[in-house]
């Protein structure tokens, strides 16, 4: 195999519009036609996200003595987070690249944790239901700690007395999500989080697609089943701004009970000839443009916006879902107690991912799940402006799903994250 060379350099002209070029075929998110990977609560907002990106892209919180602003910045929107999630007076946490390092990171603080009680203690592992995220696997991995999952109820949430059984003296670490995201339904956390507190043990609470929308939806009188630090047992919580925060990719807040317990998140040494190295994550080097795009869309919004777009995810998700409900050849897996849902097939003549290749044809993007064989939808703020069309969509395309050549074929099952 040949690779290329770069050759001459070019001009900035031409180089943008080959940018432009090569993303024709990407999905039109802007326009709200992707259901999963992308956010928006309108171009205002947008606009306000890159504009602040832009601004601190090249400045880097590594060490942000040199970028005090950076720091100020990230101060500021943790204490939010901490605020939203309802911490003590003891919380504190870091800023993320998001999710899967705040996953990353609770895993390891409480493999930290046990070492500083034990440091004999081998064999960790942790448990976890059958639809908390892929990336407590990558966790484990990288870890070395085992992931020992647990089915889920017959309605979806994590089976506390199942986890229960689960625990042994290797257990650091157990896990509950605020919605998973599967199928939209918030775990029994204050369950979950009891076993932990008996045990002794950290308690993670994945809240990174509800954080922002569930604190919300509960400003707005919705009843929310308690999730966060209001819950005894809860030790740590995950949030992302980049999901429903709507703010640039690279953005996340890990957040702790205790500054004693945020410290087995972190890492610092002087093992080298180049003087003392501290990091709160896994990256080392860090843009400050995720932090600055967080704290600029959390300023625009405030509280007022972010209880507008929240209300209307909501409203469209509970939209969707009731069309889908009410479709002959469809069926709900869950009523979204969030913004998240997912719907499977009931009709043998309906493969479901032939149904998302002909969506895919008409311009939407789904995540496709399995087991069982479904299709997911995390519906944000966008939504609401296209709801009608979608729906008319989704129903062209069930259709032509049962009657069409594709019928007797079967789609493509597609993967959540790809290695390309």
């Amino acid at each position: 195999m040949t690779f290329p060379v770069l050759g001459p350099g070019r001009d900035q002209q031409s180089i943008q519009e080959q940018l432009e070029a090569m993303r024709i075929n990407d999905v039109s998110w802007r326009d709200g036609r992707a259901f999963t990977l992308a956010y928006s609560a309108g171009q205002d907002v947008l606009d306000v996200a890159q504009d602040a990106y832009q601004r601190f892209a090249n400045e880097n919180a590594l060490n942000t003595d040199a970028f005090p602003s950076l720091r100020k910045m990230a101060n500021d929107v943790v204490n939010t987070v901490l605020g939203w999630t309802h911490a003590p007076d003891t919380g504190a946490g870091f800023m993320t690249s998001g999710g899967t390092e705040s996953l990353l990171l609770a895993v390891r603080a409480a493999r930290q944790r046990r070492r500083r009680q034990d440091k004999r203690q081998t064999d960790l592992n942790i448990v976890l239901p059958t639809s908390a995220h892929a990336a407590f696997e990558k966790a484990c991995s990288y870890f070395e700690v085992t992931s020992r999952r647990v089915d889920v109820s017959p309605d979806w949430r994590a089976d506390s007395l199942a986890m229960s059984n689960a625990i042994d003296d290797g257990t650091i670490l157990l896990i509950a999500s605020a919605p998973q995201y599967p199928q939209g339904v918030i775990d029994p956390v204050s369950e979950i989080a009891q076993l932990a507190h008996n045990s002794q043990i950290n308690c993670h609470v994945d809240a990174c697609m509800g954080g922002v929308t569930l604190t919300y939806l509960e400003q707005l009188g919705n009843d929310i089943s308690p999730w966060d630090f209001r819950v005894e047992g809860v030790t740590s919580i995950s949030v992302d701004l980049h999901k429903y925060g709507y703010t640039s990719k690279g953005a996340g807040v890990l957040v702790h009970r205790s500054k004693e317990l945020r410290n087995d998140q972190t890492f610092v040494t002087d093992n080298w000839l180049g003087g003392a190295y501290g990091s709160s994550g896994i990256l080392g080097t860090k843009s400050g443009g995720p932090i600055a795009s967080a704290w600029a869309v959390m300023h625009y919004l405030g509280d007022n916006g972010y209880e507008r777009v929240t209300a209307s995810a909501r409203s469209t998700a509970l939209a969707i879902a009731n069309h889908i409900d009410k479709h002959p050849s469809l069926v709900l897996l869950a009523q979204p107690e969030a913004t998240l849902l997912s719907f499977a097939s009931n009709d043998e003549r309906l493969d479901i991912f032939t149904l998302a290749d002909n969506l895919r044809r008409r311009g939407w993007y789904l995540d496709r799940q399995s087991p069982p064989p479904s299709l997911h939808l995390t519906v944000n703020a966008i939504h609401n402006n296209v709801m009608t069309l979608f729906l008319q969509h989704l129903d062209e395309a069930v259709t032509e799903s049962m009657s069409g050549a594709d019928a007797t074929q079967g789609g493509s099952q597609g993967a959540y994250g790809t290695i390309d």
